[in-house]
């Protein structure tokens, strides 16, 4: 279901502007990591998928949550899918709205921008503003930005038996190339 109205919004950011100013990701990686007392968590995924319309100044992102490797172990990615982000039943993040500031990816610059959005982790949808740093230089665009989710917000629960080793805030960070589309 997720699945279908992110497409929708996709195609909605997309389908009526002009193929100049619609920016799509051509590579695009999210880390989080977990610093609990007892462990530290890293896991990636280079699967991230995006577009920017910087005529209408909206976005919309998602990634696969299978997606994301390395941790500590296989068990431990085990269950990060299975019991903590409930893939089969959430399998995707997403996060899409408006770029506040008014941008100009046409000019070479690095450009601090606020992102208004609904950020959808594990089902639950947060309005968030994400600060975020996109740089234009020579035809090429990158976004970069990082930001903490607190597992509570998305009604993600830490058993007690691991509360020493998992954080109850995720750092994020979200790095991307992103290419005009033809």
């Amino acid at each position: 279901m997720m699945g279908r109205i992110l497409t929708l919004i996709w195609v909605f950011c997309c389908s009526f502007a002009s193929a100049q100013q619609v920016y799509e990701v051509s590579s695009g990686t999210i880390k989080f990591n977990s610093k609990a007392p007892q462990e530290l968590i890293h896991a990636s995924s280079d699967n991230l998928m995006g577009v920017i319309d910087m005529e209408r100044k909206t976005f919309a992102f998602k990634i696969g949550i299978s997606s994301f490797m390395g941790f500590n172990s296989p068990l431990q990615r085990e269950h990060f899918n299975e019991n903590y982000m409930e893939t089969e039943v959430f399998p995707e993040a997403s996060y899409s709205g408006k770029i506040i500031e008014d941008v100009d990816l046409t000019k070479d610059g690095v450009y601090e921008v606020r992102a208004k959005g609904k950020l959808r982790i594990h089902g639950v949808e947060q309005e968030r503003i994400i600060r975020s740093t996109i740089t234009s230089k020579k035809g090429r665009v990158s976004i970069q930005s990082d930001f903490v989710v607190l597992l509570a917000d998305h009604n993600i629960k830490i058993p007690k038996v691991v509360h020493s080793k998992l954080s109850p805030e995720i750092n994020v960070t979200v790095s991307a190339t992103l290419v005009q589309r033809n």
